[in-house]
């Protein structure tokens, strides 16, 4: 049996890794950069090697570096994680002839599978429902209509040379198919020169839906169902689930099928994943396969109550699979959110930083109603670093059905306090209480069609904008209660307190009568209406669950500085300020702040690094002309002038690292 095993990974997948293999009662090698000295996956490993310096490509992309590390710890076999080498078919090569066992599949199958043209031949060889198209030249309107009627509406007519949608149209019957043929051929002509076009199906309402499978030295291969991973920004996912909920069993067997026969073709072992675009009809065409373990496993591990990873080492040990297709289960629902470090309200840019709280829910498993389960690699206090891959955390919920999935994955992103830089724990929660994505109604375009213009918060109903100012003025009442008691002016538990209060919130007043007893409140708005009020919340407190009248079991976090309170719950972000009646009266004289005109500065939209600049004190710009490049989390920025401008004063330097809005330079 394996005895040692060697993560050449970091983060999250690394904790992931260590995890099975103590309880498989295997040692762990950690591998760290200059930036991950003090991780959490380089503290949970049994022992921890140091490859080099922060960039990737010196330390976790260093072949060499790798194996040299397993040979200084004397590891029996690499497990690759995800990203970074783990689908280098050179990597695994060098591992093979230095007798190294790779946790991973064969390198033939890496590199089979890691060329798109290669990989949509050896599909359509082994049976695989590829997406149609006549990648031959279009000669006129009437071959565009012979080819667009085999092919079957809707095609895409594009021009071979295109790009950025030029050249492009949707063709649904064969009036179209004529028309778009000769006006894509003339945008073409027009736009690149190149008159060519060529044909393929337009898939429409497309999900991504993809197979897991897992395959032994021996010849066999199951697969283990599918995960839904539709809601994507950027083609980077974002939220998984599983089951799909638009699969039917005929459509599930087909694809988990067709995705055994692909691995055969390569003769395939340990996990795999083969991705599939899948249209409003349930047509489905292969997209690619991903050689190595995906971050989207655990849900797969949650409706099977299989451990992927160990299954992995085993394989890789040599074992059989435990089990035959006839043994794979399918139990409840899981869902994944995937906790990026990036800010929602500055159009996903990311964030970098410390974590100042870092506490999620608490993770549970014995539970026959709801399951809880948090895959991270960072602590309370670590740091977020510039180099590497925005993730935080895999946020997994588990229950019997796809309803209570989505109500407990709700209740742990209201649970889950996550401080001291932006990350997208509103977006996700915005997104639980959409109407659509409770119905299931997913495409890969969801997040566009639903947040077209940016992500700006969730804006709350009258109801919950009252529960909101309800729950402020319990909290500032015990809050004025406990400093009442401080100053020795409760006497005999008799409270002096005034009752009368003003909640300013949401840009609204909410004049109220509150009454405090033992289990909550009982309030009385200007308008007469009366809400109770149920909570344990006492000052110091930073989440708590309050049911105000029939919305029971709102999980708040409660953030108090000076006179404000911040309230937040299920994507509302809120500040409340709650004021005596002759102070509400005088507040709202008061002018508003107005934000520092900025209109004459250039700010840097994110924490990085200044990789580029392209103008001098005194140039004249355009509209559109770059100014220069900002590099974080390896997303590179070009920032470019708005307005037609002169340079003024340059405030950095090449090689400069930045904050959020430091100034990088000056107009005129």
């Amino acid at each position: 049996m394996i005895k040692k095993i060697l993560i050449a990974n970091r983060g999250e997948i690394a904790c992931r890794v260590i995890r099975t293999a103590k309880k498989m009662g295997i040692k762990t090698v950690a591998v760290y950069s200059d930036a991950d000295a003090n991780a959490l996956h380089v503290r949970q490993a049994d022992e921890a090697i140091h490859i080099g310096a922060s960039p990737s490509s010196q330390s976790y992309l260093d072949i060499e570096k790798i194996i040299a590390a397993v040979k200084q710890s004397n590891a029996d076999a690499v497990h690759p994680g995800y990203g970074f080498l783990s689908e280098n078919p050179a990597f695994a090569d060098r591992l093979e002839q230095e007798g190294i066992i790779l946790i991973g599949p064969p390198a033939n199958a890496m590199r089979a599978m890691g060329d798109k043209i290669t990989s949509k031949k050896l599909a359509a060889g082994a049976g695989v429902s590829t997406v149609p198209g006549h990648m031959g030249l279009i000669v006129d309107a009437d071959h565009a209509v012979k080819i667009a009627r085999e092919i079957g509406y809707p095609v895409m007519i594009k021009a071979s040379a295109g790009g950025g949608g030029k050249g492009m149209r949707i063709a649904w019957n064969d009036e179209e198919a004529r028309e778009g043929f000769q006006a894509s051929k003339n945008e073409a002509k027009s736009a690149f020169g190149d008159d060519r076009i060529f044909i393929e199906k337009f898939v429409s309402e497309p999900r991504h839906i993809e197979i897991q499978i897992m395959g032994d030295k021996h010849g066999d291969i199951i697969y283990l169902n599918e995960r839904e991973c539709s809601i994507q920004r950027r083609n980077q996912k974002v939220i998984e689930e599983a089951p799909s909920p638009f699969l039917d069993e005929k459509t599930r067997k087909a694809m988990g099928e067709q995705a055994v026969a692909l691995a055969r073709a390569v003769n395939y072992h340990s996990a795999g994943t083969v991705e599939f675009i899948v249209d409003g009809k349930r047509n489905f065409y292969f997209l690619e396969m991903n050689t190595r373990l995906q971050v989207e496993h655990p849900i797969t591990e949650m409706i099977t109550g299989l451990d992927l990873v160990e299954l992995m080492i085993r394989i890789a040990d040599g074992e059989a699979l435990p089990l035959s297709q006839n043994d794979v289960k399918r139990n409840g629902w899981a869902l994944e959110c995937r906790l990026y470090a990036e800010d929602p309200y500055r159009n996903f840019l990311p964030s970098t930083g410390r974590l100042t709280r870092y506490n999620p829910p608490v993770a549970t498993d014995d539970n026959n109603e709801v399951k809880i389960r948090n895959d991270g690699g960072v602590y309370e206090g670590g740091e977020i670093s510039i180099y590497y891959d925005p993730m935080i955390s895999k946020l997994v919920t588990w229950g019997k059905n796809r309803q209570m999935a989505i109500q407990a994955m709700q209740e742990a992103l209201d649970s889950f306090e996550l401080e001291g830089i932006g990350n997208n724990l509103p977006f996700l929660s915005a997104v639980m209480r959409q109407k659509r994505f409770q119905e299931g109604k997913l495409t890969t375009a969801y997040i566009a069609e639903e947040f077209p213009d940016g992500f700006h918060g969730v804006s709350p109903t009258p109801d919950e904008a009252r529960s909101f100012a309800a729950i402020a003025a319990f909290i500032n009442f015990k809050l004025q209660e406990r400093a009442a008691m401080i100053s020795g002016t409760l006497d005999n538990h008799r409270r002096i307190v005034k009752n009368e209060w003003v909640v300013s919130i949401f840009d609204q007043s909410f004049p109220l009568v509150i009454e405090v007893d033992h289990a909550g409140a009982k309030l009385e708005f200007a308008d007469g209406e009366q809400i109770s009020l149920e909570s344990h919340w006492l000052p110091g407190m930073t989440i708590c669950q309050f049911s105000v009248s029939d919305r029971s079991n709102m999980v708040v976090k409660v953030d108090v500085k000076g006179t404000s309170i911040r309230l937040r719950h299920g994507g509302i972000d809120a500040i409340a300020h709650v004021r005596e009646p002759n102070i509400a009266a005088l507040a709202a004289l008061m002018p508003k702040k107005l934000p520092p005109d900025t209109s004459k500065m250039l700010l840097c939209p994110m924490p990085g690094v200044i990789t580029a600049i392209f103008v001098k004190k005194g140039d004249e710009v355009e509209v559109g002309q770059p100014l220069a490049i900002v590099e974080a989390m390896k997303m590179e920025n070009m920032l470019r002038s708005e307005k037609k401008s002169k340079i003024g004063e340059i405030s950095v330097k090449v090689g400069q690292s930045l904050g959020v809005d430091e100034t990088i330079m000056e107009f005129e």
